[in-house]
């Protein structure tokens, strides 16, 4: 990933000229804070001063040690490890690292910034044998008084091996130490022939640069862009923009075309890292899908590390595994028929599943060419007896009947895996904002009396004025696709309305269902026998089936993942590192293109594992495309933004937030505005070091690029929307930064890891819905009534939906070793300013008082949605975790 505050360049042959003139004087300050512009030279040691015109006349020079941190790779490939011993013998040859420094001070022979000679980075033979995962190299260079301060570092790899330098430091100036922070990969000149620059970790406003250093911040920006053209290759570090052209698969199969994804007024989408693959052979407009264990393109300093890298793939295993039980033949029954009892799904958790030894079996493996990933499998099952055993979902923790109960299908809406979709009921009956004349009648088919004799004694009028009825409303998000999927084989679904009552107790319960199909509709309320209790349940399970899928394919994937890829890409493009806002953003944007990019080859890619696994199948990507035209806007993905929106909070300026929630034991809300609060309190620190004014804004040319570039190119299908902000003023930009930090961290955290707590058992989370819900007097009902067991577990997801749906959520809701949290960062020098450090400091300390009050809260005897006799308790915005699957944790970024 790319450094905080430092920055590869690639300089052109013939540098830029610029005019010369006096630097700025230098110290400790930081840039905002220097005025006068003056010459300072060094002499001796201690703290700089200004010499004398008479002393300005001598020339004198002292010796600067730079200390080169390099991160060596755990796992090299045999080819990698005979080029170490290549390098290691070109090195004592003479082919060495080479660094150069360059000054904020401009050589009027050049017009450029001073450069130092090329020394060599020392001792490389020497440290070839040290087993570590970090080796520090040195070198020195021969500065004069006249030279300047060092303001950028440049490095030529002679080596043929690629090299992660993570930092720089420049010891023995009379200043003190300067750092830079690179953590980056700095490729072989035979690969990249370029030149490699970082940068201080002193940050800079674009008026506030060094003379010395203007072409260099100019080149670093340039030299990320891509033009549109050409097949990226693995080792680049360009970043440019694409539409979703390779979801589909023609060459596979006409079954597998899929539309292209952004870029036209029907499916608008916000657009994705530019890979230039060729096209597939049948489309020319659809980009070529690589096979397993072949990986999509990501800049290589956004590419997972090691560590990551191992931990993704030894959890995907499973998921790799279950996507394989086709071919690997009969593990489980023949047609993954459906589960035969609730007793069947228990086994899953207490017994596992028994598969045949892979000995003689692993032909589709070997095809796949998976290396290392076929080795590790085999392994696996073979350690563990060739048996997959899931955990136990915590919805089973505390008791395994709970999903059943009415209070925590309600209680899931406010604290479940999917709790950003509630809504407050403003209006009844609800009212569909669909064209009547596709849709038919707009008015919902729910009448007062499907909720009569359940609202403690208040009409319905009553109870709306009170604010105690909400809505839970897939009606618009499905209906226009219920038809296409349900001619699908195996796959059933309604559009659905449910209507929930929040009662003195403090519990939500739902009152009544709809559920819609093209020109019809019908209701499902509690029943007090039998047969109408299982059809209750059935009701229960569309919508569930339905949370499931816009949860995933909306509320998770666009509204977390999609959305936020333009502004990582527009942050590298036009921000230099040497921006105070680059170094701010870096944390929160590690690893989201990788894991982006697994998505389009795994997981929404056509026949991936959302489309056979979850109910919209092959229209997933369309569904989501509607819910990007129809419901996202910027503006309203702010925390206090989006509970107003969904009338789940109004306005009340006597409340810390300006806003009070309607229902106050409301998990979600309630945690996440104390970290809103938070975030909106460190960026207001931040930003207000740096703009002081609605000039020193509007005034920053890099800062107006990267938001025009987000609203225009990275969301060009709604460039045009008069709802995104005005960045003018510093609290505009306080504003847009809140926003970005709280949806990569907070409400990816709150939408993203609780998926297996509450989806990795079936029946309470039902990933797909594979039968309608007879009606009396058919055959179905008939079986219904026969069986209603085993008729609810046929309409369930069949035993091979299941299990890939839970080893992938599995997956998905588990911490890296390496993973950094809201309040952390790995990364000590990641700025020079003090200020910066102290307002980042009082954050960390505030994440750490947040989760202190999250803990009391799940105390608190009267919190009924986070405490009680089997309840869970909600700890999904906990800003710390540990490594694994915990249901709880808040990373800096969106990194799995």
């Amino acid at each position: 990933m790319l450094a905080a505050a430092g920055t590869v360049v690639r300089l052109p042959s013939v540098p830029l000229q610029v005019s010369a003139s006096s630097p700025r004087q230098l110290g400790t300050a930081s840039p905002r804070q220097l005025n006068a512009p003056q010459r300072l030279v060094y002499v001796g040691t201690g703290s700089p001063r200004q010499l004398s015109p008479s002393q300005q006349g001598s020339t004198s020079t002292w010796t600067v040690k730079a200390v080169v941190t390099i991160r060596r790779k755990r796992h090299p490939s045999p080819s990698e490890r005979l080029t170490e011993q290549v390098d290691t013998l070109s090195d004592a040859a003479g082919q060495k690292v080479l660094l150069q420094l360059v000054s904020t001070d401009v050589d009027p022979r050049t017009g450029t910034g001073r450069r130092s000679s090329r020394v060599a980075v020392r001792d490389w033979s020497e440290k070839a044998s040290i087993v570590a995962d970090k080796v520090q190299y040195t070198a020195e260079f021969k500065l004069s008084n006249w030279f300047g301060l060092p303001g950028a570092i440049t490095i030529v790899n002679n080596h043929q091996n690629e090299l992660f330098v993570e930092t720089i430091a420049l010891q023995g100036l009379p200043i003190g130490s300067i750092y830079f922070s690179c953590y980056t990969w700095v490729q072989s000149k035979f690969q990249d022939p370029q030149e490699r620059v970082f940068f201080t970790n002193q940050p800079y406003l674009p008026s506030e640069t060094p003379q010395g250093l203007k072409d260099l911040r100019e080149q670093s920006k340039a030299s990320f862009r891509g033009n549109g053209k050409g097949t990226r290759k693995s080792w680049e570090s360009i970043y440019d923009y694409d539409v979703y052209n390779d979801i589909g698969n023609p060459d596979k199969g006409e079954e597998f075309s899929r539309p292209i994804i952004g870029g036209n007024g029907e499916l608008p989408y916000p657009r994705r890292c530019r890979t230039g693959r060729l096209p597939t052979k049948a489309d020319g407009n659809a980009e070529s899908v690589l096979e397993m264990g072949q990986n999509y393109y990501v800049p290589r300093d956004e590419s997972f590390q090691e560590r990551k890298q191992e931990t993704f793939i030894g959890k995907t295993l499973k998921g790799v595994v279950h996507q394989l039980l086709p071919s690997l033949g009969k593990s489980l029954k023949e047609g993954h028929e459906d589960f035969d009892s609730f007793q069947e799904i228990d086994r899953l958790y207490e017994e596992g599943i028994k598969l045949r030894n892979f000995e003689g079996e692993n032909e589709v493996l070997r095809a796949m060419k998976m290396g290392e990933v076929t080795k590790k499998m085999q392994e696996t099952l073979n350690n563990a007896s060739n048996l997959l055993q899931y955990a136990q979902p915590d919805i089973l923790s505390k008791d395994r009947f709970a999903w059943l109960r009415d209070d925590e299908f309600g209680r899931q809406m406010l604290a479940g895996a999917n709790p950003v979709q509630i809504q407050r009921l403003q209006e009844f009956p609800p009212k569909s904002a669909l064209d009547p004349a596709v849709f038919g009648d707009p008015l919902s088919a729910l009448k007062p009396d499907h909720l009569a004799g359940r609202l403690e004694g208040l009409s319905v009028e009553d109870a709306i004025e009170q604010g105690k009825l909400f809505l839970l409303d897939y009606h618009d998000a499905f209906l226009p696709f219920v038809s296409h999927v349900n001619a699908l084989e195996g796959r059933k679904m309604y559009a659905s309305r449910t209507i929930l009552f929040h009662t003195r107790s403090g519990s939500l319960v739902p009152l009544a269902i709809e559920l819609s199909l093209p020109g019809q509709k019908r209701v499902f309320t509690p029943g007090l026998d039998a047969s109408s209790y299982w059809l209750w349940q059935l009701a229960k399970a569309h919508v569930s089936s339905n949370d499931a899928g816009f949860h995933q394919l909306v509320n998770h994937w666009l509204r977390s993942h999609a959305v936020v890829e333009p502004y990582v890409l527009a942050t590298k493009r036009q921000l230099s590192s040497m921006h105070p806002l680059f170094a701010f953003l870096q944390p929160h944007f590690r690893y989201t293109l990788e894991i982006n990019a697994s998505a389009r080859q795994l997981l929404i890619n056509a026949d991936g594992v959302i489309e056979n696994c979850f109910t919209p199948g092959p229209f997933a990507l369309q569904m989501s495309s509607a819910a990007y035209s129809s419901m996202w806007r910027f503006d309203q993905e702010s925390l206090p933004a989006d509970l107003v929106k969904r009338g789940m909070a109004v306005e009340d300026a006597s409340q810390p937030n300006g806003i009070k929630l309607v229902i106050e034991d409301y998990p979600y809300a309630s945690d996440g505005l104390l970290m809103w609060d938070a975030i909106k309190t460190w960026v207001d620190e931040y930003v207000s070091l740096y703009y002081k004014d609605a000039k020193s804004v509007e005034e920053d040319f890099e800062l107006q690029a990267w938001w025009e570039e987000i609203r225009t190119v990275g969301h060009a299908d709604k460039k045009d929307e008069a709802w995104w902000p005005n960045l003018k003023t510093p609290e505009n930009l306080k504003g847009v930064l809140t926003t970005i930090v709280w949806v990569v961290s907070g409400f990816h955290a709150a939408v993203n890891f609780g998926q297996y707590a509450y989806g990795g058992y079936v029946p309470n989370r039902p990933c797909i819905t594979r039968r309608l819900i007879p009606e009396e007097g058919t055959e179905a009902y008939q079986e219904f009534l026969q069986n209603p067991e085993k008729f609810f577990m046929s309409t369930l997801p069949n035993q091979l939906q299941a299990t890939t749906t839970m080893s992938v959520v599995d997956t998905l809701s588990s911490h890296s070793p390496d993973e950094e949290y809201l309040g952390e960062r790995a990364q000590t020098n990641w700025t020079k300013d003090g200020d910066a450090k102290d307002a980042f400091k009082r954050f960390s300390l505030q994440m750490g008082a947040i989760e202190h009050m999250i803990a009391h809260r799940n105390h608190d005897p009267s919190l009924r949605n986070r405490n009680g006799a089997g309840v869970i308790p909600y700890e999904l915005l906990c800003p710390s975790s540990r490594p694994g699957r915990t249901a709880r944790g808040v990373p800096n970024s969106v990194s799995i």
